[in-house]
């Protein structure tokens, strides 16, 4: 049996009828940039998340970096300030910080969640720090209440990457993207709430920083042809706004599937070699990805390939090993290396078998 790791033309085939009319419609309408289709989206996406304001952008990575430059524009941060980051983080997070002269503070991971251990925040924060990053790893909720209450300890930002998670929740109540001041989000097709190509958005309670978000990323302009920031074009276009509002329908649907799934790998896998995340209580892991630590890694992985099931490994380089960062390869967090060495990606996705599913776990068993 075949078993992709996530296959994208299955999950657009579910909603093919209507992602046609969807792109169909905007094509006639002659109206392809900030139209009504941005509207809606925008509207409905902050509906969704639970947050007043919705800035729909031209991808996630742009969402994070604009929520740091609007709170620089704003005065509420400075080049040289620090912000608190999970040290096994995808590279976007990092990015976003060091693109607006920000200096990130790198923190050791949970072992069990593979979320920022909020037992070690309070001895990273110095007095130039200005704000908590958390990043919903994996589909995972990072937020704890000790981080709520380090940031009003210390009157710090709290901003959320939420690229991972659309729809998870915390407490069983409040969806990530809302549990911050402010969310940058990216609708990479891969993602569980996916466009057909690059996309993203920023999400906010915060008018003040939401007006400034929505002229940054419109060159720097509230109004035609003035310009109160130096900003560049990073806009979410009415193709991929239309698309992402008819998935947004059914995301809560697709993730049900998702949680089913973990939940069905959960309870059959029973190879010691293979440590399982943490099941999902209460809508806290949406398993945007599921992964699993495994010492062997690489044989495990050809073994698996060999049997027809693809994997990918999230990640295989940490932030402070990449060539990009080499003033930090000399660091250590031994716990996130551990991660990046040993963690593995198996199949998931809402459009996955039942029998795929228990194909996977019946070679994942028979792995000696």
């Amino acid at each position: 049996m075949e078993v992709p790791f996530l296959s994208l033309k299955d999950v657009t085939d579910k909603y093919y009828d209507e992602i046609h009319e969807a792109v169909n419609r905007v094509v006639d309408s002659g109206w392809y940039l900030q139209g009504n289709e941005n509207a809606k989206f925008e509207k409905d996406f902050a509906d969704f998340i639970g947050t007043k304001h919705c800035i729909g952008v031209a991808n996630g990575l742009d969402a994070l970096i604009w929520i740091f430059r609007a709170y620089i524009e704003l005065g509420v941060m400075k080049p040289g300030d620090e912000v608190i980051v999970p040290a096994n983080t995808y590279i976007a997070s990092i990015l976003a910080i060091t693109e607006n002269g920000l200096v990130p503070v790198l923190v050791e991971p949970n072992i069990d969640t593979y979320q920022i251990d909020d037992s070690k925040i309070e001895q990273a924060i110095t007095d130039k720090t200005k704000a908590i990053f958390i990043v919903h790893l994996y589909g995972k909720c990072a937020y704890t209440d000790k981080i709520g209450a380090l940031c009003k300890k210390y009157n710090l930002k709290l901003i959320e990457d939420n690229a991972q998670a659309h729809g998870c929740l915390f407490n069983g109540k409040q969806r990530t993207g809302s549990l911050g001041d402010a969310a940058g989000h990216s609708f990479y097709p891969g993602k569980n709430l996916g466009a057909l190509g690059d996309s993203g958005a920023v999400t906010t309670d915060d008018s003040e920083l939401a007006a400034a978000v929505r002229s940054l990323a419109n060159y720097g302009s509230a109004r035609k042809y003035v310009f109160k920031y130096k900003g560049r074009n990073s806009r979410l276009d009415e193709i991929q706004a239309a698309v992402l509002d008819l998935k947004l329908k059914y995301l809560d649907k697709d993730n049900a599937r998702r949680i089913e799934i973990a939940d069905r790998y959960i309870k059959n896998i029973n190879n010691p070699l293979v440590k399982l995340p943490i099941k999902s209580t209460k809508g806290d892991n949406v398993f945007h990805i599921f992964p699993v630590m495994v010492g062997r890694r690489d044989e495990f992985q050809k073994y698996l390939a060999d049997n027809g099931i693809q994997t990918i490994i999230h990640y295989p380089i940490p932030p402070h090993k990449q060539e990009a960062y080499k003033e930090w390869n000399d660091m250590s967090f031994p716990i996130t290396e551990q991660i990046h060495a040993q963690e593995l990606s198996l199949p998931m996705s809402p459009t996955l078998t039942d029998e795929q599913v228990d194909y996977v776990i019946d070679c994942i068993n028979r792995f000696k």
